[in-house]
C-alpha cells in the first residue's frame, strides 16, 4: 500500500488506499468521515491517530516519484 502524490487532498492516504483497493478515492473518503462522525465507538480521535500514523509509514507510490536527472 502507498501514498499517492497526484490525488491527494491532505498527505494522499486515502487515494493511495482507493488505488489499492480498485474503487474510487470518493468512497474512501466517504466512509473516513463517516467513521469519524457516525460509526458508534469509532471516535475522531482514533480515526486521526490512523490516518496519521499511515501518512508517516506508508512511502509514496513508484508511478508519481520523479527524479532528477
Amino acid at each position: 500500500m502507498t501514498k499517492s502524490r497526484h490525488n491527494k487532498r491532505i498527505f494522499g492516504v486515502c487515494a493511495g488506499i482507493a488505488n489499492q483497493l480498485g474503487i474510487s478515492t470518493f468512497w474512501v473518503r466517504l466512509f473516513t468521515v463517516l467513521a469519524a462522525a457516525v460509526i458508534p465507538g469509532v471516535s475522531f480521535l482514533m480515526v486521526l491517530a490512523a490516518y496519521l500514523t499511515l501518512a508517516l509509514v506508508l512511502p509514496f507510490d513508484d508511478e508519481s516519484r520523479t527524479f532528477a536527472r
